[in-house]
């Protein structure tokens, strides 16, 4: 059975090691081996998550099987001081995929994010990733195009995506 937790600080290794075993799958087709280290370096380093959870205000939610964890989120609560809330991150081990890991924890992003009076779920997807099809099928349409200069030359080029609660 899949459990969903909230994730403390003891966990932020868990997830930097998900990250670093997902991503490559995830996007060695888009992005250069160079790119990918990069920005792994840049969001998952120790300091950078903690950061995220103590100054930006991110909650991750892990996915557990058993003492395995699968996957996870991080969503941020009324983003830019909106009703809305962010997804900034959802990931899991590609062996997790297609399992309804993915459905589970969004959805119970959906239902923090309704218990808070929040109207829609955010997220931002590189505009070539197969996940922008599953995130459709979640009911998320995209409503625009974002470029980030991240440094270093490189960029992140996504779709922003939005799904009414």
């Amino acid at each position: 059975m899949i459990e969903l937790i909230t994730a403390s600080k003891v966990h932020l290794p868990e997830i930097k090691r998900i990250a670093y075993e997902t991503w490559p799958a995830t996007f060695g087709a888009i992005l250069s081996e160079k790119q990918i280290a990069y920005m792994l370096d840049w969001m998952y380093s120790i300091p950078s998550l903690t950061s995220q959870i103590d100054e930006k205000g991110h909650v991750f939610i892990l996915a557990q099987e058993g003492d395995e964890y699968l996957g996870y989120v991080s969503y941020e609560l009324n983003y830019s001081g909106l009703p809305k809330t962010k997804i900034h991150k959802i990931y899991l081990l590609p062996a997790s995929q297609g399992k309804g890991v993915g459905a589970l924890l969004i959805d119970r992003v959906g239902e923090i994010a309704t218990e808070n009076q929040n109207k829609a779920l955010l997220l931002n997807v590189n505009r070539y990733n197969k996940a922008v099809g599953f995130y459709e099928k979640m009911g998320f349409n995209i409503v625009g195009n974002e470029t980030i200069d991240i440094g270093d030359g490189f960029l992140m080029e996504d779709f922003m995506m939005e799904k009414p609660l």
